[in-house]
């Protein structure tokens, strides 16, 4: 028996490119059974304009049944809430996650559920995304040519070593993410301080198997209006970073991981010992990054006995990590 598909579809005065999304997920080849829509308190007719889209597809396509419920904020929620509301709401076996303003390839569903299909005990799915512009011109490249994803780290995925790969950094975009609803028996509530799909991501990795398919399965816009985007940082964006002001960026991920913990620990004998572990080590790591001195002169010693440990490279990107506890500003 096919397994059934929700879209958890959040939108916010998406009116310029609702219309192509919900085309686009109506006329995949394996159809989703209901798309839930959440609107954040949006002024411009997306919502009429998404119900519109659904239901010119259903005239040209007799027997095309698809649920379509719209869920209206009056007060914004916000990314993550919003997603949060919008996966509640959906009652299928499979939750696709969507944004308002890109386009799925037509087989992008049916190779998908297929995986889960194959694979009972896989929770979470991800993908790579064709990078393109507003008027869906190609970019030339991919979403995992900008997030420079390592051979390794797909790899580590692959092999079921997804956990290890997001305590570095997170690699999961929405987007392009399906996964089983039961996982959101141990992901809700969302935290407000993790975005819905690195929290998803790194929770599934935490209690079961996650798998990467690098395919590009959906045209990921890239435009002004995006709220979360993909653009790889050039060298002398790199430099940048490195130079910038820490502000409170390490405090953040510091409480991130604290609360990751404190559900992971909520969890009892879903998560393994050693899953743990890890995570009180890379809590430690982010605490100390937290703390480091003002004064860069004050950071050498203790930035290089850190890096001794193997710390920079478990839980971040390595070298890279070293250089900006170096230099960053305050």
């Amino acid at each position: 028996m096919t397994l059934s598909v929700s879209v958890a579809l959040c939108t916010y005065n998406g009116a310029r490119y609702i219309g192509e999304q919900v085309r686009s997920i109506c006329l995949q080849t394996l159809p989703p059974s209901e798309i839930v829509l959440s609107d954040d308190a949006s002024t411009d007719g997306c919502v009429e304009l998404a119900q519109a889209a659904l239901e010119t597809c259903q005239r040209e396509r007799p027997g095309l049944s698809i649920r379509f419920k719209a869920i209206r904020n009056a007060k914004a929620l916000r990314v993550t809430k919003n997603f949060e509301q919008a996966a509640s709401a959906c009652t299928g076996d499979l939750v696709a996650l969507s944004d308002q303003d890109d386009v799925w390839h037509p087989e992008r569903l049916a190779r998908m559920v297929a995986e889960f299909e194959a694979r009972p005990d896989l929770l979470l799915l991800h993908t790579d995304a064709r990078l393109v512009d507003g008027s869906l011109e190609p970019l030339g490249n991919t979403l995992f040519h900008a997030l420079e994803v390592k051979p390794f780290e797909r790899a580590w995925i692959h092999g079921g070593r997804a956990f290890d790969v997001f305590l570095r950094r997170n690699l999961v975009t929405g987007a392009t993410t399906l996964f089983r609803r039961s996982l959101l028996e141990q992901a809700l509530p969302f935290p407000k301080e993790w975005l819905h799909d690195e929290w998803l991501g790194i929770v599934a990795a935490a209690i079961g198997r996650v798998d990467v398919l690098e395919q590009e399965l959906i045209d990921y816009r890239q435009h002004e209006s995006n709220q979360i985007g993909a653009r790889r940082d050039s060298f002398m964006g790199k430099v940048r970073k490195a130079l910038a002001s820490r502000g409170t960026t390490h405090q953040e991920r510091a409480r991130k991981a604290e609360l990751l913990l404190e559900r992971l620990q909520s969890l009892g004998d879903q998560v393994a010992a050693d899953t743990i572990q890890k995570l009180r080590d890379k809590l430690e790591h982010q605490r100390f990054r937290a703390a480091l001195p003002a004064s860069r002169l004050a950071r050498c010693v203790p930035v290089l006995r850190e890096a001794m440990t193997g710390r920079y490279e478990k839980f971040g990107r390595g070298a890279r990590g070293v250089v900006r506890d170096l230099f960053e500003s305050v």
